[in-house]
């Protein structure tokens, strides 16, 4: 019987700011990869980069473990398309 278990793990890149959190949901698997769900900007956040600054805190958490990624969140696509060295990342199933 196999013994090893699998770890799976919900987590938060967060920015704070007067009281607001900016968040972007991830969750990685225990086998390498890393599933960028779904961020959340407050209004009063809107407009200052802070969504572009959590998907970037996520490739680069990505880069630095040395996760495949997986981008299901339309935000961190876009931020994908204008920041292509992080394409070497994306990971296939």
């Amino acid at each position: 019987m196999d013994k090893q278990r699998s770890h799976v793990t919900k987590s938060r890149f967060e920015i704070e700011e007067g009281g607001q959190v900016a968040y972007l949901e991830f969750e990685t698997d225990g086998h390498g990869w890393i599933t960028l769900w779904h961020t959340e900007v407050p209004e009063q956040m809107r407009g200052k980069g802070v969504a572009s600054e959590l998907a970037k805190a996520a490739f680069e958490y990505a880069k630095a473990n040395a996760l495949k990624v997986d981008v299901i969140c339309p935000m961190a696509a876009s931020f994908l398309e204008k920041n292509p060295e992080y394409k070497g990342l994306i990971g296939r199933h």
